[in-house]
């Protein structure tokens, strides 16, 4: 089995490449050499945070047990994070929106430095602290970068739909190759050199420290609303107010929830799906299959981001229908396949088509990501962005502190059964958003028109 492996990453390998290699001037946006260079910027900064975040990824869980704790006091670790990141990081995401979004960006490499740290701690309270420090983290990293971003952006007007570029490539580039060097160097620090599951925590610091710098000398400081000298709760009520007063908003936070937390809960699932019997799989080799799988999608992404046809709204609908089928194949092969009882060996045929299903799961997590991104920018306001983008993750947070302390309360049929009809629902949400996108263009010509026949009688 092990040259399906190969085999899988091979094609993937190709069809990436043939991707990229293959666009023509319709799948590209001409720009200036300015925008080409605060791209550049930004790319090189968010490569380093991602770079910081994914190197680790992949030890976290492995670090905690080499420190004696158990798969329960493992979990209370990593449920305290994602709690930290829904009650602290919404408060910090609003400061970013007050204070600066530059300054929330230096705050989350702090913060991610000191979580890295305190992994040099066996004691237990020392490493909750840590994972509470890097939930703040976590919740900069999604949305302080993005709000700094797009208010940049707009301020040195430059294009709307340049936005894309820059989204799609930070995708590629942070969620794809930086994923699978990152991985690839964690697992040279960790084995080939032996320098032990702490090893990448302190490799992120560095990335962590070297990004840090590059924003306080080259980045320039942006707000959401400087005019008005807000306070947290206002802040909070304004966001509130935004999300429940236009729809479209409020679908996508419910959309980004939906499709998250079955990312998220598809993470914790997929080891144990793939080797239900122990089967010996190579995960490193396979989490750098899914990241080659995560680089089509953005690089699709790209190219139908370029055009004007189809649009973001329509397109994303086939994505959720697509990421809702990969996810009921364990469910599938559950039902036509015969369960084999031997333990050990290499991964079975069913594994072998679920890894195609969770590879095309992958390809859609890279697709959603540049375009939810550019959904965010057209219809989140942009004096509380970050404030909202972490009011989408409060959901996203209860869910998955949810389905991690109950994760052996149900079979992985039912949690894979529960993300796919998660995934259907975002795909109907967004049929609905697609629907009334126009709507607001329409509603202010009517009462545009309306008022200027008010007006009339005035000025006779």
């Amino acid at each position: 089995m092990e040259v399906f492996y190969y085999m899988v990453f091979g094609i993937l390998g190709v069809v990436v490449a043939a991707t990229e290699l293959s666009k023509s001037n319709k799948d590209r946006i001409n720009t200036s050499s300015t925008f080409n260079g605060f791209k550049n910027n930004y790319l090189f900064v968010y490569s380093l945070m991602m770079a910081g975040d994914w190197l680790q990824g992949p030890y976290v869980y492995y670090l905690y047990s080499t420190y004696g704790y158990g798969k329960g006091d493992i979990g209370q670790l990593f449920i305290a994070g994602f709690g930290s990141s829904m009650l602290f990081g919404t408060i910090v995401g609003s400061l970013a929106d007050k204070q600066g979004r530059k300054r929330a960006c230096v705050t989350y490499c702090i913060t991610y430095i000191l979580s890295c740290i305190t992994k040099h701690s066996p004691q237990y309270k020392i490493l909750m602290l840590g994972r509470i420090l890097g939930g703040i983290a976590t919740s900069l990293l999604f949305s302080a970068f993005e709000s700094w971003l797009v208010a940049e952006h707009n301020k040195r007007g430059f294009e709307q739909q340049w936005l894309s570029i820059t989204f799609s490539k930070a995708i590629f580039l942070g969620n794809g190759v930086v994923a699978i060097l990152a991985g690839l160097l964690g697992n040279t620090l960790v084995d080939a050199l032996a320098l032990g599951p702490v090893a990448p925590f302190d490799a992120a610091s560095c990335f962590l420290t070297i990004g840090m710098f590059v924003i306080l000398f080259t980045w320039t400081e942006n707000y959401g609303d400087p005019s008005e000298n807000k306070d947290l709760l206002t802040q909070f009520r304004g966001a509130a107010v935004a999300i429940a007063s236009d729809e479209k908003i409020a679908l996508l936070g419910a959309i980004q929830s939906l499709f998250e937390g079955s990312m998220y809960t598809f993470v914790f699932l997929w080891t144990p799906a793939l080797s239900p019997n122990e089967e010996d799989i190579p995960h490193g080799f396979i989490f750098a299959t899914f990241m080659l799988s995560s680089m089509f999608g953005s690089s699709l992404a790209s190219r139908l981001m370029a055009r004007q046809a189809p649009r973001v709204e329509s397109y994303m609908q086939i994505v959720f229908a697509v990421s809702a089928a990969s996810l009921l194949l364990p469910i599938v092969t559950s039902f036509l396949v015969a369960p084999t009882k031997e333990k050990g060996g290499s991964i079975s045929f069913a594994g072998c088509i679920q890894l195609l299903g969770f590879c095309a799961f992958e390809a859609c997590v890279g697709l959603f990501w540049p375009s939810i991104m550019k959904m965010r920018s057209q219809y989140i306001p942009e004096e509380a962005r970050s404030t909202i983008m972490n009011f989408f993750r409060i959901p996203l947070n209860i869910f998955v502190c949810i389905v991690l302390y109950n994760v052996d309360a149900f079979p992985m049929t039912v949690m894979f059964g529960m993300c796919s009809i998660f995934l259907f629902v975002a795909c109907l949400l967004q049929r609905r958003l697609m629907a009334i996108a126009d709507k607001p263009k329409t509603e202010d010509w009517v009462a545009m028109k309306e008022r200027g026949s008010e007006a009339e009688p005035l000025n006779i």
